[in-house]
């Protein structure tokens, strides 16, 4: 987009990349300037923190995606959300024996269930697409790495998932979320997930 800049800071943070990762990460950030617009907050830089995420204003909480021919940025104030993650994939199947990798074994009868009922959705990718919508959303909020083992998520033909954190908490650190709540599309060739922990700060 031709509008869609990068702040001298950015450009610093992306470094020597190449083109196709330049493009994404200025599109990706031009849309997350436009969602912090919609809660009524200026334009800032928005530099990628630990693991990459980015790192938001105060009293922000958001996520970013992109995939091949997508790119978007969701925002909300901690008021409102304590975290959300957003993931957005193509709509194929996983590569073969991924299932298994991704799964936890109480996710693989549902998932064939699902794939019996509504051949239309490829339930597979969409559980990777949520359980990564679900580290998105986990990861700011604990500093802390969620294996896809460490999330269980349960996926309806209605639009909507549940994830139970499976992961025990560190002695003496806070309690993190013990589960989130999306929902997911597929549309226009893609899937796309969102997970939140709809609890206020």
């Amino acid at each position: 987009m031709p509008e869609a800049t990068l702040y001298p800071e950015e450009r610093a943070a992306l470094g020597k990349a190449g083109e196709a990762r330049r493009l994404e990460f200025t599109t990706v950030r031009h849309c997350a300037r436009r969602a912090l617009g919609r809660l009524g907050l200026p334009p800032t830089p928005l530099l990628p923190g630990m693991r990459g995420a980015p790192r938001w204003p105060d009293g922000v909480a958001g996520s970013m995606t992109h995939c091949a021919g997508y790119r978007a940025a969701a925002v909300a104030h901690c008021s409102d959300v304590r975290a959300l993650g957003i993931d957005a994939e193509p709509h194929e199947p996983l590569a073969e024996g991924l299932l298994d990798y991704i799964a936890v074994p109480d996710e693989r009868g549902p998932v064939s269930r699902l794939v019996t009922q509504h051949p239309e959705v490829h339930w597979d990718r969409l559980l990777f697409c949520a359980k990564e919508a679900v580290y998105k959303a986990w990861f700011p909020v604990t500093q802390r790495w969620l294996s896809f083992h460490d999330a269980e998520v349960s996926l309806s033909p209605d639009g909507s998932f549940r994830a139970r954190i499976l992961a025990s908490p560190p002695a003496g650190q806070p309690v993190p979320p013990g589960g989130f709540e999306g929902r997911w599309l597929a549309r226009n060739g893609f899937l796309l997930a969102c997970a939140t922990d709809p609890r206020p700060v």
